[in-house]
């Protein structure tokens, strides 16, 4: 007879119960939050949608204040979504949640990840050229083989 442990954690085993969708503002992560928001409606999953904080930017070379600046993003982020969920509430009928994280994106979405016990990731695609050398955030996290990642055009 085997023991069962019932405080681990298993994931889809009877679908999502949570989709993270990484957002910072792009039109792409946008996209990737609505089509996450789908997601999240039709398989009655809980949608965390998670911007990461930059810890340290060009910006903050130059004397700007980043700490600032980045939570003036995260409240627009936040109001953006709330008048979305408003306007939609009676066709978009999603639990969702706003998480912010601090670091470097892949490291704030893995994190975020981890700590939310989510089932699939949504991102959006990279918007720019650089990553075709370092690699995007969505390239990454599909290598890291953890969950299932949907990259959004």
């Amino acid at each position: 007879m085997t023991e069962q442990r019932h405080d681990r954690f298993e994931r889809g085993t009877d679908g999502p119960k949570v989709i993270v969708a990484g957002i910072d503002g792009s039109e792409s992560s946008m996209r990737a939050a609505a089509y996450a928001a789908g997601l999240a409606r039709r398989q009655n999953a809980m949608l965390a949608l998670v911007y990461v904080q930059p810890l340290m930017t060009a910006g903050a070379a130059l004397g700007a204040p980043v700490a600032d600046t980045t939570e003036e993003v995260a409240e627009g982020l936040v109001h953006e979504i709330r008048t979305a969920a408003e306007r939609l509430k009676d066709i978009w009928n999603v639990r969702w949640e706003f998480h912010t994280f601090r670091g470097d994106p892949y490291n704030g979405l893995v994190t975020a990840a981890d700590d939310l016990k989510a089932d699939a990731v949504v991102v959006g695609a990279s918007e720019s050229a650089g990553h075709r050398f370092i690699g995007s955030v969505a390239v990454r996290l599909v290598k890291a083989g953890r969950w299932p990642v949907t990259v959004v055009p």
